[in-house]
């Protein structure tokens, strides 16, 4: 296994990299990318007679004991989870619902939804580390999707996260196992998977992938250590009380590869403040 080396990196200042990968996610929209597609009325109308799920990572429902017996009237965060998919089926469910993400179109396709259904969603446009937008304490439950593959650094993320929880609170989280981002790209689109880059690891300072990811306009990702993103949250003062894995899916030659090896995404249920019994 062949690690690429740091010094062969330029970094990429984070403020074109915010305006990049912002630029990115809103051409998605336009090009009717499958996570900024909105939930279609019949979807809605389920999830208002209590016949409801969301995902955190591709496929596989997050429990519904992982969320409170009865969504009515608390307050949830959708963060870095634009694109009108999870955010007006919780706010269908009862949940007084906040969206905040980076693409100001993303958040549009959220805003869609909620005039066409009749619900209130509220939306913020920003970083996902910087939640300085919310006072401390305001949320019953953050839900989190795989997305933190497109923050530099998800730690701020996990403390932001934990900061605006109120005592007792749940982040529900996604993310990608660090495998995925270490992996030769264009090997997995062949359907070969040969590991070279080492984690963790920023599209946006190899000069080649950056080229590449400008040219497609492709948002740019970051490949971060599972001590990062678990221990993140501990660090952060949660405490990990469900966890469970997840395949890509699709037909895919990446995805396929990777779906015959392993797991590829990670879903964690933290709350804030909790004790958990000794084993």
């Amino acid at each position: 296994m062949a690690c690429s080396p740091y010094d062969a990196r330029m970094p990429v200042p984070e403020g074109k990299l915010l305006d990049h990968n912002r630029a990115a996610w809103n051409g998605l929209v336009e090009r009717g990318d499958r996570w900024t597609c909105p939930v279609d009325t019949e979807t809605v109308a389920r999830a208002r007679a209590g016949d409801w799920s969301v995902i955190l990572t591709p496929q596989r429902p997050v429990p519904r004991a992982w969320f409170p017996e009865s969504l009515s009237g608390i307050e949830v965060l959708g963060l870095a989870c634009g694109g009108g998919q999870q955010g007006p089926v919780l706010a269908a469910a009862g949940a007084r619902v906040t969206i905040f993400d980076l693409s100001d179109r993303q958040l549009g396709q959220d805003r869609a939804v909620a005039e066409r259904e009749g619900l209130a969603i509220a939306t913020v446009q920003g970083r996902m580390d910087d939640l300085s937008a919310f006072d401390s304490g305001r949320f019953d439950l953050i839900f989190h999707p795989v997305s933190n593959v497109f923050a530099p650094d998800v730690r701020p993320v996990w403390r932001e996260a934990a900061r605006v929880l109120k005592p007792g609170g749940a982040l529900l989280a996604g993310f990608a196992n660090p495998v995925l981002l270490a992996a030769d790209e264009a090997k997995s689109d062949a359907g070969e998977l040969v590991l070279v880059n080492r984690i963790p690891y920023a599209e946006a300072d190899d000069p080649a992938v950056r080229a590449k990811r400008e040219a497609e306009g492709r948002a740019m990702e970051f490949g971060h250590s599972l001590e990062d993103q678990i221990g993140g949250q501990l660090a952060a003062g949660l405490v990990i009380t469900g966890f469970y894995e997840d395949y890509f899916g699709g037909n895919e030659v990446y995805a396929r590869a990777f779906d015959a090896v392993m797991p590829t995404f990670i879903a964690t249920r933290a709350v804030k403040g909790a004790i958990l019994p000794a084993a």
